[in-house]
């Protein structure tokens, strides 16, 4: 019996088909650290921004947009003192990446954040950087204003509550 099993082992082990590594090719990852340093907002990085109270109807059907507030991170004593800048906006916890918009952690459904550009223009958020539409400011004397703005966006017909979300960011420079 045990030859049986030990017959049957190596007729399996001959038939299994052998594992085999070859290398298919490279991947070279690059990038840089800079010395470029701002202080922002005058030492304090955290910013908190208060969108308007409004009528869940302004909300009523999903992509409807109320609410835009703009918000400034501002950014003195670069050096060098020129060159261009602007924020990287983090994936994270609260970031829709199929949307882009921030979920809301509050207790009003159907509506996220959306951030944009001043010129209205769509940031994804939470995409890899290049990605998500925000643009550069150039740094001006030692200083730059990132100005974005802020919009309640439904997904959907919005019940009233309260709307929080946050986002994480870090400055970009070029």
């Amino acid at each position: 019996m045990q030859k049986s099993i030990l017959k049957a082992l190596l007729t399996i082990a001959t038939l299994a088909p052998l594992a085999s590594f070859a290398a298919d090719g490279t991947i070279t990852f690059s990038g840089s650290i800079t010395a470029q340093t701002c202080t922002i907002n005058g030492g304090t990085p955290n910013l908190a921004v208060t969108l308007p109270k409004i009528s869940a109807t302004a909300l009523a059907v999903a992509g409807a947009k109320a609410g835009a507030t703009p918000f400034t991170i501002a950014l003195t004593g670069c050096t060098p003192a020129s060159g261009n800048v602007r924020a990287f906006f983090e994936v994270g916890a609260n970031v829709d990446t199929a949307t882009g918009r921030l979920k809301n952690t509050g207790t009003a459904t159907n509506v996220q954040i959306g951030l944009t550009n001043v010129d209205g223009s769509n940031i994804a958020v939470g995409a890899a950087s290049g990605a998500q539409g925000t643009t550069y400011v150039p740094i001006s004397s030692g200083n730059a204003n990132l100005t974005y703005m802020a919009q309640y966006v439904a997904t959907g017909a919005a019940t009233s509550g309260t709307v929080t979300t946050s986002v994480t960011y870090t400055i970009e420079f070029q």
